[in-house]
């Protein structure tokens, strides 16, 4: 197992992670848009992850006869086959238009890869070239409407070590983000990789805080004249209420176009993203969210 801390290569790609789901546009355009700002290459990943077709184990040979039990057989991984070059070749039809997509926005060398096997595997065998992953909020099997994360977004992030870029179905111009801070060894670190990184730079920035009753966190002014010094001018919005309704509520105030948390829970114990924070916010935030380890 990789260590959390382990150093991301500046000169690392972007990877967007596509299916067929009505996130793919918004996944290449803030791929896109990341490439630019870091001057990195852009790689197009579709990843099949099939569901193993398997007949019955029962004996029916002598209900349908042996000769028809072996031919039923065959007829389904026929089947099977054929819809596994189907998907590879509507998944290798998405990356061509992704790249194409990609490259009129001004991606940097933008190029396409198709693997097979589960997404969370694939990237992390993949992540050591890897600066920051996009991806949607819901996968292809997801309905847009639902209350449910896409299980692929929360294995991946469990999974992976680099920053991850979840995005809203719609693309817009980034131009203020917010960083949603406690004080904690977690927010901290997303405000040194905020300071240190070029996605960012030149762009409104804000902190926000939450609190019962509402106070300045331990480590607030670090955190400001650590943005300070790399040339931010961080607006700081401190709010009584628990985290998931305070980040929503300045969400909306301040007009975010992006918010950089932790992939963890604002909160002193560190759960798992599921059933943390970070989950709800997931949910239900409409502006893209860069997840940082």
């Amino acid at each position: 197992m990789k260590d959390a801390d382990y150093e991301i290569p500046v000169d690392g790609k972007v990877m967007a992670c596509l299916d067929v789901s009505a996130y793919s546009h918004s996944v290449t355009d803030y791929a896109a848009w990341a490439s630019r700002r870091l001057a990195a290459e852009l790689v197009c990943l579709h990843v099949l992850d099939h569901k193993t077709v398997r007949p019955a184990t029962g004996d029916y040979s002598g209900s349908i006869g042996i000769d028809a039990g072996s031919h039923l057989l065959d007829e389904l991984t026929e089947l099977e086959a054929q819809q596994n070059r189907l998907a590879m070749q509507q998944g290798r039809a998405m990356l061509e238009q992704a790249g194409a997509r990609a490259a009129e926005a001004g991606a940097l060398r933008p190029r396409s890869v198709q693997r097979q096997g589960p997404l969370a595997r694939a990237l992390t065998e993949l992540e050591d070239q890897v600066r920051l992953f996009v991806l949607g909020k819901r996968g292809a099997a997801a309905r847009f409407n639902s209350d449910h994360l896409g299980a692929n977004l929360e294995r991946v992030v469990r999974s992976v070590h680099r920053p991850t870029l979840v995005t809203s179905r719609e693309f817009r111009p980034v131009n203020t983000f917010g960083i949603a801070f406690d004080g904690s060894a977690t927010t901290r670190k997303c405000v040194n990789m905020v300071a240190i990184s070029p996605l960012l730079k030149g762009l409104d920035c804000h902190l926000i805080v939450a609190g019962n009753p509402p106070a300045r966190p331990e480590g607030l002014d670090w955190a400001m004249q650590h943005l300070s010094d790399a040339g931010f001018e961080p607006e700081v919005h401190i709010e009584s209420g628990n985290a998931e309704q305070v980040i929503a509520r300045q969400v909306e105030a301040i007009e975010l176009d992006l918010l950089v948390m932790g992939a963890y829970g604002h909160s002193r114990i560190r759960h798992l993203i599921v059933g943390s924070t970070t989950t709800t916010i997931l949910r239900n935030c409409q502006i893209p969210i860069l997840l940082l380890r």
